[in-house]
Order: C-alpha cells, then structure tokens, then sequence
C-alpha cells in the first residue's frame, strides 16, 4: 500500500485529512511550529492514535511518518 493509500484510508475512516492530523497533534502538544517537539516519540503518537481515532499500528505510522515530514 502506498503512502497516499493510508492517508486516503484514514481520511475515509476518521473523517479526518492530513491537515487535521496535524493540528489535533499540535493541539495535543506533539507538534511545534509543524515539527515533531523535543523529547516526543514515536510510541506516544501512536498509542494516542490508536485510543482517540482508532487507527491500527500501520496506520498510525503513516501519521507518524505524515508528522516527520513524508509528503503524500
């Protein structure tokens, strides 16, 4: 699956687009000024992926991944 493909998925799951992604992670404090913050790692955006959206493993690597800076 390509990464489009999983970003296209989430949209269609959450309802939410990548941009939306990534104001809920600044609002939740993983993201400053468009950058993954200081001292944040991976395990915490995704488990925080997984409880709020529901999104499995792979999926959540994929915002992961949208949040270090892969364009879609």
């Amino acid at each position: 699956m390509s990464f489009q493909a999983y970003l296209d998925n989430i949209q269609a799951k959450t309802g939410k687009s990548p941009e939306d992604l990534r104001a809920m992670g600044t609002d939740k404090g993983f993201l400053v000024q468009g950058r993954i913050a200081e001292g944040v790692k991976a395990t915490q955006i995704t488990d925080w992926l997984k409880a709020e959206l529901g999104l499995g493993h792979g999926h959540a690597m994929a915002v992961y991944a949208l949040f270090k800076g892969k364009k879609a």
